[in-house]
């Protein structure tokens, strides 16, 4: 049974609901996977695929619970619901414009009857735009209370199971319970999904895959993530065994959000060092290549709702509670802690402090108070219990040390306390000290800035001049997500006890005028960067995000959570043997130019030696005399000469085309560049001396160049080294005839004119003047050094010296920006086109034979 109003529940919440008196229903429902119900009857063909399908804004908020009241009556049976004015989500609407409509999904705080599910699903829907997900109860407990708080919550506060008996060891069962409830939710959000042009915004750790299984539905759906806790550092994260699972759900989002820079630091560095991803900032913005696509990167910390804060400041009810705590405490400094009950919040280290600082000075025994509220515990076990039973019994002991009759040093709660009046004690306390070891963001500071500053009313009340300024002093510590912005805080590290005990008394001897500096300094920035702000921040953000979506091609790859969307664009496709079979089977006159590391050979391969399959392919193609093939590489001639030696008709052209042999029997030539090598003696030291300092990495002489390899390195710090290096080089090399130049995990140092562009130039040149001007090129490579070759073949091509434009196909490896028009996978692909294309050579190589046998047999 259902009530459509609960006056005890409404009463609180009825100044800030949303009038939907005007909006009859959603105007559209999607209830299947590829169908839209219009209850209009107005859909068209040009609907499903038209951006501008919507006619107002939609915002899809996800959530693992919907930002509602819920309670059911005991003597009626009606379940009651409100909208809940402290939840976050419920507030950030307020960053949105007012024409747009916002859809929750999530679950409710209360368990609903399977039979009275689909009702109450209805008029939620209808009433308050939130789609409830009703997890079944042991899913639920798996989900959240299991896999979330039990292995996921440990590790991002960077807590490691240190026995077998520890309930937070991983557990598959829990992994695959985590993975049907964000399935779940995906099924929820494509109910109430309009079209592409809805904006779906998932939030928190608990739904870190849902946007690859709405990724997968719907490719070009708009889908931001916004990680609400701390983000490990890769040293933690990579014991998950399901992290690569995680990331790359994660980096099916067109927008990935963080609290902090270092929160944001530890995810690209995790996709650097476990999925090999490079990321790159421009304008400002941080973006992370992921299969071409690219993934945005948001930092910026949650606010809270001024406007909320200031009505609960002008309430009776929290200024009479205020009058009432200044009263009982009348002559006395209070600190104020605020923390919710978990192993992760430092209460028992704060206590451990206060306790000190009674200890160290006597003669603030009976003039300071701490008053430390706590929370609720959001999970259960035997960690929490231990934490709990902890604090209380140091609270015991320092009453009973340093308390004397009608005086308690520490006054702890640990009953659910109403907002106000914890809004109460944000304007009597003189001091909020924040002590968590580990914590995402935490309001409690921002609450505190505000609620000190007051409104006109509050001051009026406790008989403050309209216009005084306000003070406040902050402890916070150093591993809260909300330090770097609070930058007037007194900074203390939780597990130094000393060091926590020397804040609370600087906080003590703090001057007025110094406390008036930093509060405002504080609340300047707490006013500007409120919850609005971060909501419509982010919103646009994600818009900017996924500007791209109709103007790229798109492929689905891999299955299951390996899911991914490869982002074209319309002129880059993929090369495949039914591209290039019928002009290669239609010309005559072909060439093929290839580069080796990256591109037949696999770059991740120890052993660089060409292997039996690679020979053979080689042979055959150079044995189609229609064929004219080149290794175009920057080895130096000795190893690719010795490599190659059974190739005899195969052309070399070594160190970037530097020296060049069109057979195996055929002399080397030289660039027309002189070598003057002077300059090595001058890079060789500076290479020698990176390479000491950088392990993993090694230098390469060349007889025309000198590479600096840092494959093997740390990936971050190889980088780092290399663009020093770079710097380095440029800079003693300036007067030199060289250039310097990085490539993929190398920096080379090479003669001015030298360049694989160069080389293919002059062997096309020589081709057209023996008369083997070339109807077919290929040429496929795979980094920066290639990238001249796809520049110089598209402008030899097309010059005036072909009387007809040739079939080029100029191939990276890898999905990456590129000059060439198509690409391939990997290594393994090259290998496989080219055994196809070498087969065409050996069986119209035989049909010529043949042909030849029977002309001379008839002759």
């Amino acid at each position: 049974m259902l009530s459509k109003s609960c006056a005890n529940l409404f009463e609180v919440g009825s100044s800030n609901t949303i009038d939907f008196d005007n909006i009859k229903s959603l105007s559209r429902v999607m209830t299947t996977v590829g169908i839209i119900n219009d209850m209009d009857g107005t859909s068209t063909e040009e609907d499903l695929c038209s951006p501008k399908l919507s006619i107002r804004n939609r915002k899809i908020i996800v959530a693992n619970f919907l930002p509602l009241n819920s309670v059911k009556d005991q003597k009626t049976g009606q379940w009651c619901f409100a909208w809940d004015d402290d939840s976050l989500l419920f507030q950030l609407k307020d960053g949105f414009s007012s024409d747009t409509e916002v859809i929750y999904v999530g679950n409710l705080k209360a368990d609903i009857d399977i039979s009275e599910q689909e009702e109450i699903s209805q008029k939620l829907l209808v009433e308050y735009k939130c789609m409830p997900t009703f997890l079944p109860p042991d899913l639920f407990k798996s989900h959240y209370h299991g896999f979330c708080k039990q292995q996921l919550w440990p590790l991002f506060h960077y807590k490691h199971p240190i026995s077998l008996h520890e309930s937070y060891l991983f557990d598959r069962s829990l992994f695959q319970a985590y993975t049907s409830a964000n399935k779940i939710f995906a099924d929820k959000v494509l109910e109430v999904i309009n079209s592409d042009n809805d904006c779906v915004w998932i939030h928190d750790y608990h739904l870190m895959l849902l946007p690859t299984f709405l990724r997968k539905q719907l490719n070009r759906a708009k889908i931001g993530f916004f990680l609400h806790s701390p983000f490990p550092s890769s040293e933690i994260y990579r014991t998950l065994p399901v992290r690569d699972e995680i990331l790359k759900a994660l980096l099916n989002a067109d927008l990935i959000g963080f609290q902090t820079f270092d929160y944001a630091r530890h995810f690209l560095s995790c996709c650097k060092r476990m999925l090999g991803l490079n990321y790159d900032s421009k304008r400002g913005c941080i973006g992370l290549e992921y299969y071409g696509r690219t993934v945005s990167i948001k930092i910026l910390s949650v606010g809270v709702h001024i406007g909320r804060l200031h009505s609960l400041l002008n309430h009776p009810n929290t200024i009479s509670k205020v009058h009432e705590i200044e009263e009982k405490f009348k002559g006395k400094k209070l600190f104020l802690g605020v923390d919710d009950m978990d192993i992760f919040k430092g209460i028992s280290l704060k206590l451990l402090g206060f306790e000190l600082l009674l200890e160290r000075n006597p003669t603030l025994r009976g003039n300071i108070v701490l008053v430390q509220i706590v929370n609720p515990a959001r999970s259960t076990g035997r960690d929490v219990k231990e934490a709990s039973e902890e604090a209380i019994t140091i609270a015991k002991r320092i009453n009973d040390s340093y308390g004397t009759p009608g005086y308690e040093p520490v006054v702890l709660t640990d009953q659910p306390m109403p907002f106000h009046e914890k809004i109460a004690f944000y304007v009597a306390a003189e001091c909020c000290i924040v002590n968590a070891v580990r914590d995402g963001m935490n309001l409690v500071p921002y609450q505190y800035v505000v609620c000190r500053q007051g409104t006109e009313k509050m001051d009026e009340s406790r008989c403050i001049n309209i216009g005084c300024s306000h003070a406040s002093t902050l402890i916070v510590s150093e591993f809260v997500g909300c330090f770097p912005s609070l930058s007037g805080a007194v900074r203390v590290n939780p597990w130094d006890i000393d060091d926590v005990c020397g804040a609370l008394y600087e906080s003590l001897n703090l001057k007025d005028s110094e406390k008036q500096l930093r509060h405002e300094k504080h609340y300047r920035y707490v006013s500007s960067h409120h919850i609005s702000y971060w909501a419509s921040s982010f919103s646009h953000d994600l818009e900017r995000a996924c500007k791209d979506h109709y103007n790229r091609r798109r492929w689905d790859l891999g299955l299951g959570l390996d899911f991914r969307i490869l982002l074209l664009s319309p002129n880059f496709r993929k090369l495949t043997l039914s591209h290039i079979k019928s002009a290669y089977e239609n010309t005559c006159s072909r060439t093929i130019f290839l580069d080796y590391d990256g591109t037949i050979m696999p770059e991740a391969s120890v052993n660089k030696t060409p292997s039996g399959e690679i020979l053979s392919i080689l042979n055959s193609l150079c044995s189609d005399p229609n064929n004219t093939v080149f290794l175009v590489s920057g080895r130096g001639r000795d190893s690719l000469g010795d490599w190659f030696s059974s190739c005899e008709n195969l052309g070399i052209a070594a160190e970037h085309g530097y020296f060049i042999r069109w057979k195996k029997d055929a002399k080397w030539e030289s660039s027309s560049v002189p070598a003057a090598l002077d300059w090595m003696k001058i890079a060789q030291p500076v290479m020698q001396l990176y390479t000491e300092t950088t392990d993993g990495s090694y230098v390469e002489p060349k007889e025309t160049a000198i590479v600096w390899h840092y494959q093997y390195a740390d990936p971050d710090f190889g980088s780092c080294q290399a663009k020093e290096l770079l710097d380095h080089l440029e800079t003693v090399l300036a007067n030199e005839p060289v250039v310097v130049k990085s490539g993929q995990h190398i920096v080379e140092v090479k003669p001015q004119g030298v360049s694989k562009g160069v080389a293919v130039e002059k062997l096309i040149g020589a081709l057209t003047k023996s008369g083997k001007l070339p109807d077919f090129v290929l040429c496929i490579g795979d980094d920066r050094s290639d990238e001249d070759m796809f520049e110089s073949i598209d402008s030899t091509t097309s010059s005036n010296q072909f009387p007809s434009v040739p079939k080029v196909f100029a191939c990276t490896v890898g999905q990456k920006p590129s000059k060439a028009k198509y690409y391939v996978e990997d290594s393994s692909e090259v290998i496989r086109l080219l055994s196809s294309i070498s087969s065409f050579s050996t069986q119209n190589h035989i049909d010529q034979q043949h042909s030849q046998a029977l002309f001379d047999w008839l002759s």
